[in-house]
């Protein structure tokens, strides 16, 4: 029997051991047995109907309310101890703010967004701005009052300049007051640094210049402007240092899951300034080969130099779409998770604060980065400050000029305002609670339950024995809570994960999906990845996460120590008495670093950074610490780029760590993806050589993966290979393994009859019916906090992120 017809027999059929010598003679029966079905059957299922008819009536039936249902899986309340400090502003305040910024007296002659050309003074950003941390920190410990400020971003059309300023206190009055935040940047932000576009203007230049090529490309792609079948994708950093604004666009199928659609032809834009009429095209190149423009291209084509050198695949391969043979026993829902005694975690929705098991933190949102996470505490001591992405980069290779010329800084972009509704029992499990995220750029948007949170049981035990002496063999539960986003940057969608486990440990986790950045294929791009149709490929690059996380270890004055291992050749006594001769082991060798640096973990991961305070001990004399333990050690391979010389100077060693400065908020901002030369926040400059001897440090740490794209990468990215993480382990904090304490764990005691303890026992009962999935898109609101209507909020979305995939400069209505 072949595996395909083993597949199709029913179930158990051919598993029963006894069912061969059966069968022979159960033919005998069968005639029989149908007459019986036939006249029984009908008397056998009205009886059936009855009996549960009788047990719903009197409550005895699993599931019927008030008896055997599971709790509702909801998080259960509380009241945060003190105000999140951290959160972003409300509606009300963002509206305020914008108005009182466009009153004369500012001087700021403002625009509202909704009319504004790149030439005009317009608000682009506004958002809570933190509060310093001795502040804050005064405020947790006795309520101290902590005055509330913002920060606006504002480009600067006819000086050609962004500022980022300082608004308050807040609320609005007649103490509010602005002032640029220039302690916070190392270099002036020039107006070509920017990644906003005024979309309307520039696909209008774009049709016109590139209509002139339809007979080209309907001829060697069947696709044209005209009939609305191409796009086309832009590529960043578009400028060096701020002096000129050029990107390489390449031309795309306009389809589904185009952006693995890339067709062999690559336009030079010059975008500098803000004067669409301007703007031109400064090459073109294709086959290898370079046009000076548009109508060179069009004259080789006439001269039968351009051929179509390859058929496409137009099929729906690129999208999502179900295909293959469905899988035996698939028809099945899945195993679900359920909650028997309901939530074990307690959230305060008004002031986003979480506790579960011991843990406790706040949670803040922003528009750059997304999800922060603020006073992390355990078992009533605070661990980290503030843990917080930084800044995803991804590099591209490739012989084409997109590809080789493409460093993604997705900061610039927004990661935080690219977030969506999640997808309930999908990106999170069914029972999850969702939090709202919200962001106030170009207007106000919500995102109606974009953060979850959940506990999930572990797929293995946190520890375990089995053992034969009282008190040796048991299991402790590997329970967990999970705090996850997912942000969509084009077209990658970022799963930012932190996991809270029961002996302290954090881990940080950054998985991608979505689709790859598809480039042109022919035999030449080989060395820079593989081919996933006729054409078509995906390219190598590199992804690096930067986090911030600010570890206050047993207190605020922490130090770094490295710790690595040794061999050595023992010296002792009895080394000669056995006869085996010479002894050679490994030791450890432990040195705290007096200065700020960036550095790499031991090869074959032979060693471990730990951040410890020197002046606090365990009961056994340990310098109380926190240890990190990466996943895969990724760091940038190519440093030496032009493209990546001084923006991402964080990226270039696995961590790095420095004292901690209130004019060093983040590694990057939105416009260093632009400023490669030049970059605003030069994270270089944050390793000045200062003493990180019992100091409040901070340590910036990055995942990341070196993705090679495969086959298995179409149409989507899987998140079970594109996955990094470090994990943040206690090293001497505690006195022993604190998981200990729970009780959801067993002791198995060999007493004549195995004697079971165990405190807790999952109850029977019925998981409240899953409701059927719905999906809901963005709310969103104007400057004057006036809603637009669920289309518009669409369209604005939409175009914000245009850059990424051109769709809209090249669709006619």
């Amino acid at each position: 029997m072949t595996a395909d017809t083993e597949a199709q027999q029913p179930l158990l059929k051919n598993e029963h051991a006894g069912w061969v010598a059966a069968e022979t003679d159960a033919a005998a029966k069968r005639s029989w047995t149908r007459t019986a079905r036939r006249f029984l059957s009908p008397v056998i299922t009205a009886l059936i109907v009855l009996v549960l008819l009788a047990l719903h009536q009197y409550g005895a039936l699993p599931g019927v309310e008030g008896l055997a249902s599971c709790p509702a899986p909801g998080a259960l309340l509380i009241k945060a101890p003190r105000q999140n400090l951290w959160k972003n502003l409300d509606l009300q305040e963002a509206v305020d703010i914008r108005a009182w910024l466009a009153e004369p007296e500012r001087g700021l002659n403002l625009t509202a967004h909704e009319n504004a050309t790149d030439s005009d003074n317009v608000i682009h950003v506004v958002e809570a701005y933190q509060p310093s941390k001795a502040d804050a920190l005064a405020h947790l410990a006795n309520g101290t009052h902590v005055d509330r400020y913002a920060h606006a971003i504002i480009n600067h059309g006819p000086a050609d300049v962004i500022v980022d300023y300082l608004v308050g206190p807040l609320p609005i009055s007649n103490e509010t007051t602005l002032r640029p935040l220039s302690e916070n940047y190392h270099n002036r932000i020039p107006l070509n640094a920017r990644t906003t576009f005024n979309y309307v203007l520039l696909s209008e230049l774009l049709l016109e210049l590139l209509a002139p090529l339809d007979p080209v490309t309907s001829d060697l792609f069947n696709v044209s402007v005209s009939d609305g079948t191409v796009t086309a994708a832009g590529q960043a950093p578009m400028s060096y240092d701020g002096t000129w604004r050029r990107t390489w666009v390449q031309l795309k199928r306009d389809t589904p899951g185009a952006w693995l659609h890339a067709f062999d032809m690559y336009f030079l834009f010059d975008l500098t300034g803000t004067d669409v009429s301007t703007y031109a095209i400064l090459a073109v190149v294709h086959g290898g080969k370079v046009y000076k423009g548009v109508n060179d291209v069009i004259a080789a084509w006439d001269k039968g130099e351009l051929k179509r050198t390859v058929e496409y695949d137009t099929s729906d391969w690129a999208t999502r779409a179900r295909r293959g043979k469905q899988r035996d026993l698939d028809d099945r829902a899945g195993p679900r998770s359920y909650l028997p005694d309901g939530a074990r975690y307690r959230v305060d929705f008004q002031e986003d604060y979480v506790t579960w098991m011991g843990w406790a933190f706040y949670l803040s949102f922003e528009r750059d980065m997304g999800l922060h996470i603020w006073d992390i505490n355990f078992r009533g001591e605070r661990i980290i400050f503030e843990l917080s992405p930084q800044e995803a980069m991804a590099q591209y290779s490739g012989s084409d000029p997109h590809q080789a010329s493409t460093v993604w800084l997705d900061r610039a972009f927004g990661m935080g305002g690219s977030v969506r509704p999640l997808i309930k029992g999908y990106d999170c499990p069914a029972h999850a609670t969702l939090l709202d995220a919200t962001v106030h750029e170009a207007g106000s948007t919500t995102r109606p339950g974009a953060i979850c949170v959940f506990e999930r049981e572990g797929d293995r035990p946190l520890s375990r024995h089995t053992g034969y002496g009282p008190g040796e063999m048991g299991a402790v539960k590997g329970y967990e809570l999970v705090v996850r986003s997912v942000s969509t940057v084009g077209n990658y969608d970022y799963i930012f994960d932190y996991t809270f486990q029961l002996d302290g440990t954090i881990e940080i986790r950054l998985s991608a999906s979505g689709y790859l950045q598809g480039g042109a294929y022919d035999a030449s791009e080989s060395p820079y990845g593989h081919q996933l149709r006729p054409g078509l490929m995906g390219s190598l690059h590199d992804h690096i996460i930067n986090y911030k996380i600010d570890l206050d270890v047993a207190g605020v004055r922490n130090s770094l120590m490295r710790v690595r291992m040794e061999q050595e050749v023992l010296d002792a006594p009895w080394v000669d008495l056995d006869g085996w001769g010479e002894v050679v082991q490994t030791k450890l060798v432990r040195e705290v670093v007096e200065k700020e640096g960036a550095f790499d973990y031991a090869p074959n991961a032979e060693g471990a950074y730990v951040v410890l305070n020197t002046n606090s001990t365990n009961a056994w004399g340990n310098p109380r610490g926190y240890a990190l333990h990466p996943g895969p050690l990724v760091k940038l391979a190519n440093t030496r780029a032009k493209r990546t010389e001084r923006s991402v100077e964080w990226a270039k060693h696995h961590v790095a760590v420095t004292r901690r400065k209130e004019t060093e908020p983040c590694s990057s901002s939105m416009w260093n993806s632009n400023l490669p030369g030049a970059p605003p926040v030069d994270f270089g400059k944050f390793l000045d050589d200062e003493s990180i001897e019992q100091e409040d440090l901070v340590v910036w740490a990055n995942l990341g993966t070196h993705h090679i794209p495969r086959a298995e990468d179409s149409p989507n990215t899987l998140t079970n290979v594109a996955t990094s993480y470090v994990l943040l382990v206690p090293w001497n904090f505690n006195d022993y393994d604190v998981a200990m304490e729970s009780a959801n764990s067993v002791l198995v005691n060999p007493a004549g009859q195995w004697e079971i303890d165990e405190p807790v026992r999952a109850k029977h009962c019925a998981p409240p019916a899953e409701p059927r999935l719905a999906y809901d898109g963005m709310q969103g609101w104007r400057e004057d906090g006036t809603p637009f209507d669920p289309d518009e909020v669409h369209e604005a979305r939409s175009q914000a992120e245009q850059f990424h995939m051109m769709g809209m400069w090249t669709r006619r209505d």
